[in-house]
């Protein structure tokens, strides 16, 4: 990640955590302490952060906010309607975006905000093992959408929608666009989604590879 977004980055991650907890009737450490407070004040400070830099310069593209694909743009909407993007690397400009109908191919890397146990944040998914390597990873394919609706959380299948093969995004999810107040199999409820994502290819269903 570039140095400014570390900076950046670890500055929110300071203010938000320090947070390990203990209940007050066994001594038993909580692993998700204030997750719902904690997980809307931190987007809340990324939105408003993000807003701040991009109105400082309208020309950036290594921060975007971006409305969720089923979202109606005649309105603003709340912060929950948008995902936060950091641009680490811009691909190929001409190659178009995938349609909401595509399939694409993809690396990436899911976590949460940092808990108890997991300074860097519970890892729920990913493509591959470990650190990223491009020489042994192979890319998870998938439609971002089917006759019945998306198939994917909405603000993944925002973020699909919007990259050029290539690139490379670091995407903030809030829980509204995730799993929501319920949560998800490891995934507590109101939890904010992290994803490490790389477009590597998309095509239509109708397009048959050789």
């Amino acid at each position: 990640m570039r140095w400014r977004s570390f900076c950046f980055l670890s500055a929110l991650f300071a203010v938000a955590f320090g947070m390990t907890a203990c209940s007050e009737e066994d001594n038993t450490v909580e692993e998700y302490p204030n997750w719902q407070a904690t997980n809307e004040a931190y987007f809340n400070r990324l939105t408003d952060s993000v807003l701040t830099l991009i109105s400082l310069n309208p020309a950036r593209t290594d921060w975007q906010r971006i409305k969720c694909w089923s979202k109606s743009d005649s309105i603003e909407g709340s912060n929950g309607d948008y995902i936060i993007v950091n641009v680490i690397e811009e691909g190929d400009a001409a190659s178009g975006v995938p349609l909401y109908t595509d399939t694409v191919s993809v690396h990436y890397l899911g976590r949460l905000l940092p808990s108890t146990s997991y300074p860097q944040g519970y890892v729920f998914d990913s493509s591959y093992d470990g650190y990223f390597d491009p020489a042994v990873a192979s890319p998870a394919e998938f439609a971002i959408g089917n006759s019945s609706g998306t198939s994917l959380v909405d603000g993944f299948a925002t973020a699909l929608q919007h990259m050029r093969r290539g690139d490379h995004w670091v995407v903030y999810i809030p829980y509204q666009l995730g799993y929501g107040a319920s949560g998800y199999s490891s995934i507590p409820g109101y939890s904010t989604l992290i994803f490490d994502l790389r477009m590597v290819d998309f095509w239509s269903p109708e397009v048959q590879e050789d």
